[in-house]
């Protein structure tokens, strides 16, 4: 990667660094608290971790890279699969062993390069595993958007969910500056807006929740089963994680793949995953909103993001952001959802055509075929008393069938 914009880091005061980072975190707001709504975490735990994993991944690479780590969207259809099938605190304990991998990718990535992620882990094992991801998401958006399982009528539930689809599809498509970062954070207001209107919101928990709480923290346990079944999701955001880094090394025009390293970069990625599933928070990832808005403000400081990770930490421990939090309808989320876990099989998708992989060509297509049915059709696998299935048999075949099915005589290298 070239550095021909090397852009120079802006003096700052101190109570300037502070407010663009409280900028930067409602940026990453809307989405960084979607995911603990739609899982039944904590919300305030999601914001504790979200600057927890912030701090630690500044330690890991010696605080040179300006971005904020916060709720895997990639993570959402395993853990609510966990949670219902071994509870919170096993989820957690699995979610632990996920951040692992990156920590293998890291050593991977420090002993043969960056290009060996390349070599395991091609667009066409990456591409259909991030396809099933959004894909396998998609009836849970639906029954949500139409309120079902839940006390709304169909009517208040389409009419909500469809307008707050619609405002965040407006202002993602048509709006410009700092507010096309933030869509998720207008469908959701507008959405709020509509069901005051129409008398579908108590507020009687925000006035009961004290100023001052402790977040709910949750000690994880482990069970051989979900530690097996979360692995390797890992794998998807992990390779996410390298497209995070290089848009980042883009916008900046300082080449983090070389310096502090890739393998840092996982590393501290990793620290963060684990660390924010031993307190029961949802993993962590790069967000892409975060460094849209450091593009667009050209505030290149890495302190920025210690006071957006601050300011995160702090806002955890007011009760009444979380009891406000958790009085959004779910019709409301059901209307972002059907947007943003779209969106997710979309990057999957861009993951081939960007990358030009040819889905006529025999071998890519026997990988992406058996990935995609798997996943869509629900396959799983019993191995004693265990279980693969989902994104985590998806994964697993794909790696194993690129490893595996010979290469076409002109993908030789």
């Amino acid at each position: 990667m070239t550095n021909q914009t090397n852009a120079p880091i802006e003096v700052q005061s101190k109570a300037k660094q502070a407010f663009v980072g409280l900028q930067m975190l409602f940026v990453a707001f809307g989405a960084l608290v979607l995911v603990p709504l739609i899982t039944g975490l904590n919300a305030n735990t999601a914001l504790l971790t979200a600057g927890i994993g912030t701090l630690l991944f500044q330690l890991c690479t010696g605080k040179q890279v300006p971005i904020f780590l916060a709720s895997s969207f990639a993570f959402i259809a395993p853990m609510q699969y966990g949670i219902q099938t071994w509870g919170i605190a096993v989820t957690m304990g699995g979610l632990a062993f996920a951040g692992l991998v990156y920590v293998a990718l890291s050593a991977l990535v420090k002993m043969r390069g960056a290009g060996a992620l390349q070599r395991i882990f091609p667009p066409v094992v990456v591409g259909p595993v991030i396809i099933i991801i959004g894909m396998g998401l998609a009836p849970t958006a639906v029954d949500m958007a139409l309120g079902k399982n839940s006390a709304y009528s169909y009517n208040d539930a389409v009419l909500v969910s469809m307008v707050t689809l619609l405002t965040t599809l407006c202002v993602a498509v048509f709006s410009k500056g700092m507010m096309k970062l933030i869509p998720i954070m207008f469908g959701i207001a507008v959405g709020y807006i509509l069901c005051l209107f129409l008398g579908l919101i108590d507020f009687q928990p925000v006035l009961n929740a004290p100023w001052f709480s402790l977040p709910e923290i949750t000690t994880p346990e482990f069970k051989l089963e979900a530690i097996l079944y979360l692995l390797p999701i890992a794998i998807a955001p992990a390779v996410e994680h390298v497209g995070g880094i290089m848009a980042i090394s883009s916008v900046t025009g300082k080449d983090f793949i070389r310096k502090p390293g890739l393998h840092r970069t996982l590393l501290g990625d990793s620290v963060a995953t684990t660390a924010a599933s031993l307190l029961g928070g949802p993993p962590n990832t790069t967000y892409a909103e975060v460094t849209g808005a450091v593009m667009l403000t050209r505030n290149f400081n890495p302190n920025i993001m210690t006071w957006a990770a601050v300011w995160a930490i702090g806002i955890s421990f007011c009760g009444k952001v979380g009891a406000f939090l958790s009085t959004i309808p779910t019709i409301v989320m059901g209307g972002i959802m059907m947007l943003v876990f779209g969106s997710i099989a979309v990057v999957g998708m861009s993951t081939l055509i960007r990358d030009k992989v040819d889905v006529t060509e025999a071998r890519n297509l026997c990988i992406i075929s058996v990935v995609m049915t798997f996943g869509i059709g629900g396959m799983f696998v019993n191995v004693g008393e265990l279980s693969l299935k989902g994104i985590s048999l998806c994964a697993v075949v794909a790696i194993v069938l690129n490893l595996l099915l010979p290469k076409a005589k002109n993908q030789m290298e």
